[in-house]
């Protein structure tokens, strides 16, 4: 039987997209996605704990990303967990990010981003249903 990696997440974009072309040609949209939990703590007090994800789309999806992504968009993003590694001045150095497949976009068109609202949000959805390319020996 074989394993599951399966990342599901809802948050807003942290900066607008980031996009590279390989020297094959394919498109690597690149961008920071923030996710926040809020709770209360023992004393009652409302705390909120932010984690920000590294988020990677690849060829088709790239496209999209690129040209409809920005800054403070409420996003809904699928994908898997992709940790690299590699040696840098004879030290292990790692980076984790998510791999989208697909995306959607949440939230009214005419909202502001701090004003979007999970519960009346408009999907549009995108998948990538290209696989992404090889590892390029690139650290990230």
């Amino acid at each position: 039987m074989s394993g599951i990696n399966k990342v599901i997440l809802i948050g807003h974009l942290g900066k607008d997209p980031e996009t590279k072309t390989l020297e094959n040609g394919s498109k690597r949209v690149s961008f920071t996605l923030a996710t926040t939990e809020v709770y209360k703590d023992r004393d009652g007090q409302r705390k909120e704990v932010t984690e920000w994800h590294n988020i990677v789309c690849w060829r088709n999806l790239a496209d999209i990303a690129e040209k409809y992504l920005t800054k403070g968009k409420l996003l809904y993003v699928e994908g898997r967990i992709r940790t690299r590694s590699w040696d840098e001045n004879g030290s292990k150095r790692f980076f984790t990010e998510i791999e989208a497949n697909n995306f959607t976009m949440l939230g009214n068109k005419s909202e502001k981003p701090t004003e979007q609202k999970i519960e009346n949000a408009i999907p549009v959805s995108f998948v990538d249903t290209e696989t992404p390319p090889s590892d390029d020996g690139l650290p990230f």
